[in-house]
């Protein structure tokens, strides 16, 4: 327990954090890295450039000060946080190297204002909420380890099938080395596969969402090839059937609910990886319930599992599927074969879909996921219906969204 007098220095603090949060956290990976250059095996160097990372942490470090007399408030994140440690392999042994670097950039960017006592104050109060991700990501460990078909740590998988599924997306097949069974996994969650480029320093990690229904001999991954993306494109060029990939067992908290109500899958891009994977594990499990599956891509050229998702809908009557191109090709045009030209907007979904009374989910690039936050948010649907995921670090749509447009 925490004393009050620690809670109280801790809760002073927050006006300060919020100010300079993402410059203690920037700090803090300075610090970090060129201290413990060992952990850049870990952490995804992309994120570390965006400032992505940075941010997220901030904002973690900021809501367990505004609840540090509360902690049980953030234990929602603290678990959304820990599925993705246990997925990377974040040890309890990290933890005190985490507390020594975020204490020393709090006093390197505060200087003389980070007195004894506040220092003192958020030592005690980060050992506590170290703690707290400690227990909950050890049970993690425990679970993913000791359910049928489960493994600790990393395992490794051969690339039983590599499949294009357009000009941009790959499909990898993956199928344990040794034989055994595979843990099954809930529609939504991903796996993190490890790899080390021929010529860069350290090992990465990258998460990449199932696209197909559990219960099957194999995993499905279906990677876009990024520009500038070492994994992505060390995945699309380097790596071929019959290669060997380190895996660590499925983690996320994006998952689909079982309920009855209607379910809305929106994606745009590569988001529909996650989507494919509930679209057809509702087919398979819930073949009465209606869904509605809806993607924007850029046009044909980059759309992926786009035969999949039309025989889906073809084959089950409580399955619809619409397709929007933003940039139609002219064959688009001539063959037809997507509903809307353009983006998705609220003015078409409420001529594709009934009413708003549905489970809504969502994935895709930033834009679009602000994008569909905001229509959903104009059109009345209930925050308990909107679910969303995004691909790294989490963000906040609910904050950003009233600077977009």
């Amino acid at each position: 327990m925490l004393s009050e007098k620690t809670i109280e220095i801790v809760k002073s603090t927050v006006p300060v954090l919020e100010k300079y949060g993402k410059a203690i956290t920037t700090r803090f990976y300075e610090r970090m890295f060129s201290n413990h250059p060992e952990l850049l095996n870990i952490f995804n160097h992309a994120n570390q450039k965006q400032g992505r990372q940075q941010t997220a942490l901030a904002n973690t470090v900021y809501a367990a000060a505004a609840n540090i007399d509360n902690l049980g408030a953030i234990i929602p994140v603290v678990k959304q946080i820990g599925t993705k440690h246990r997925a990377l392999g974040v040890l309890p042994e990290h933890y005190p190297i985490v507390g020594e670097n975020l204490l020393g950039a709090i006093k390197d960017v505060l200087g003389d204002a980070a007195t004894d006592d506040i220092i003192n104050a958020w030592a005690e109060a980060y050992g506590v909420i170290a703690d707290a991700f400690i227990g909950i990501e050890q049970e993690m460990y425990d679970e993913a380890a000791e359910q049928p078909g489960g493994w600790k740590g990393f395992r490794n998988f051969v690339v039983d099938k590599k499949v294009k599924e357009s000009d941009v997306i790959t499909s990898f097949y993956l199928k344990p080395e040794d034989g055994g069974a595979v843990a099954s996994y809930q529609a939504g969650q991903y796996i993190t596969v490890k790899v080390k480029p021929e010529n860069e320093k350290f090992t990465s990690l990258r998460h990449y969402s199932l696209s197909d229904a559990s219960g099957k001999d194999y995993y499905r991954i279906s990677v876009k090839r990024e520009d500038q993306g070492v994994v992505s494109n060390y995945l699309h060029k380097e790596v071929n059937e019959g290669d060997i990939i380190p895996v660590s067992a499925p983690a996320g908290a994006f998952v689909l609910e079982e309920k009855a109500t209607p379910v809305v899958l929106l994606s745009g891009g590569v988001g529909l990886t996650p989507m494919v994977s509930m679209l057809k594990t509702i087919v398979e499990k819930q073949p009465e319930r209606e869904v509605t599956f809806i993607h924007g891509a850029i046009n044909s050229h980059v759309h992926a599992l786009k035969d999949e998702v039309a025989e889906l809908a073809s084959q089950n009557e409580n399955v619809k599927s619409y397709v929007a191109y933003s940039s139609p090709t002219e064959s688009d045009r001539e063959a037809g074969h997507y509903d809307k030209d353009g983006f998705i907007d609220l003015e078409w979904l409420q001529t594709v879909l009934q009413d708003n009374k549905a489970d809504f989910y969502f994935c895709g690039p930033v834009p679009f996921m602000k994008s569909v936050y905001r229509n959903l948010q104009e059109w009345g649907v209930s925050l308990d219906n909107i679910h969303y995921e995004f691909f790294g670090p989490a963000g906040t749509l609910e904050e950003e969204t009233a600077s977009v447009g």
